[in-house]
């Protein structure tokens, strides 16, 4: 499934809001699972979250609903919603298109810093990436550099591939190792460009490895 679609696992039935009128919902990145916030949804604010494909919450202290972003700009796109076992509890997992904390930072339990830390061995760095390239694409903000590849179409960004592919095949026989690390990164970014492009996602990158490496096909 791309991830243009929404995967919702569950249905508001099985929801109980006959315990409480107000159940939590955590809000976890997709890409890289970060927890991002912690909010309360009553049985609309689910109702037009299944809806709508964006998280959609009850506000506490001013009483009414509100979407995520509406506001800021920095909506949520669910991507998969699952209830605990008891019904009375919420897991979303958001692609989301800017920071969920009201002070800027990614995640509202600060964790951001953390992450970043440790996003060399996590692929964190990436994960954001690839979310801020989904971003450009669908808002095409001028003075960008994806955007103008973007705009610019499939065989642009091909040839690009292509060159940075040229650049890292030289860097690896006769230049320093921190140049091939620059030109590794240049290749990445541009393939990571061609995914967006195509509306594919990593994932699918992932089930196909591990297709190979799980039958009598070999990995090269």
């Amino acid at each position: 499934m791309s991830d243009d679609q929404t995967c919702l696992t569950i249905d508001g039935s099985e929801v109980d809001f006959a315990k409480s009128p107000l159940i939590p919902a955590i809000i976890r990145d997709h890409h890289s699972g970060a927890v991002l916030m912690l909010a309360y949804m009553n049985s609309e604010a689910l109702e037009r979250s299944l809806t709508t494909g964006e998280t959609w919450f009850w506000s506490r202290s001013r009483a009414e609903l509100w979407n995520k972003g509406a506001t800021s700009g920095n909506r949520q796109r669910i991507v998969r919603l699952s209830s605990d076992c008891d019904g009375d509890a919420l897991l979303i997992d958001v692609e989301p298109s800017g920071p969920a904390c009201h002070t800027g930072a990614m995640s509202c339990f600060g964790i951001s810093e953390a992450l970043a830390e440790s996003s060399r061995a996590a692929g964190t760095e990436l994960a954001l990436l690839l979310t801020l390239l989904r971003e450009r694409k669908r808002t095409l903000p001028d003075g960008s550099y994806s955007t103008k590849m973007f705009r610019l179409g499939t065989n642009a960004i091909l040839k690009k591939v292509g060159e940075e592919s040229t650049e890292v095949i030289l860097a690896a026989t006769s230049e320093s190792r921190s140049r091939l690390v620059e030109e590794l990164a240049d290749l990445t970014f541009h393939l990571l460009l061609l995914l967006v492009d195509r509306d594919i996602d990593p994932s699918e990158i992932g089930a196909e490895l591990m297709r190979r490496s799980g039958g009598s096909q070999s990995a090269d």
